[in-house]
């Protein structure tokens, strides 16, 4: 069946009034593993266009708080969210966290994050192993003990050995590739429940 990118996840995003389709696969880990909490606080990184905040903020309500940083332009608007158009390679998080009165550690660390895909799957998959291994780390700085992480992989070789150090960093480490994940997509998502960190 040829590509199709306004398929049927697509129209159900746009009929609900989502940022995006991938909504769908956040809503589906969540349906499995129950990550979410009222009162929670979130980093959404690569939060772009907005949909994983979108649905966050639902789950989390009024008394919780989303930081949502992307390279590019959230253009949504949620009441217990704040959005940050940067690299967080290159920007100090815990001074912009100070000066906007956001009090980590985070509950959930979220990433779906994805590099400009060139269409070499080697140079694709190098990079989006990079912005795993980047997440993993911002997690470590940011995330509560005990603490869920979500991070988003193109399949790889680099796949067990970055499966081996999750497993280093959490107790519980799970797989899914979401319905909504297109059939040529190369990507999985892994659910990392109950961090070792003690931040």
């Amino acid at each position: 069946m040829a590509y199709n990118p306004k398929d049927y996840y697509f129209q159900k995003a746009k009929a609900q009034n989502y940022a995006a389709r991938s909504i769908f696969k956040l809503q589906e880990i969540d349906e499995r593993f129950k990550i979410f909490k009222p009162a929670y606080k979130i980093l959404d990184l690569g939060a772009a266009p907005g949909s994983w905040s979108q649905y966050s903020s639902q789950k989390i309500g009024p008394r919780g708080r989303i930081l949502g940083i992307d390279l590019q332009p959230i253009q949504l608007t949620l009441p217990n969210a704040l959005f940050l158009l940067a690299d967080i390679r290159e920007t100090n998080l815990e001074e912009f966290m100070r000066e906007n009165q956001i009090d980590p550690p985070f509950d959930i660390v979220l990433s779906d994050m994805a590099p400009k895909t060139t269409g070499i799957r080697i140079t694709d998959q190098t990079r989006s192993i990079e912005l795993c291994e980047l997440a993993l780390e911002t997690a470590k700085r940011f995330l509560k003990h005990r603490g869920t992480f979500v991070c988003k992989l193109f399949h790889s070789d680099a796949f067990e050995n970055f499966r081996r150090s999750l497993k280093e960093s959490f107790e519980k480490v799970e797989l899914l590739r979401p319905k909504s994940t297109r059939k040529e997509s190369k990507e999985i998502f892994f659910i990392c429940m109950e961090s070792k960190f003690s931040n």
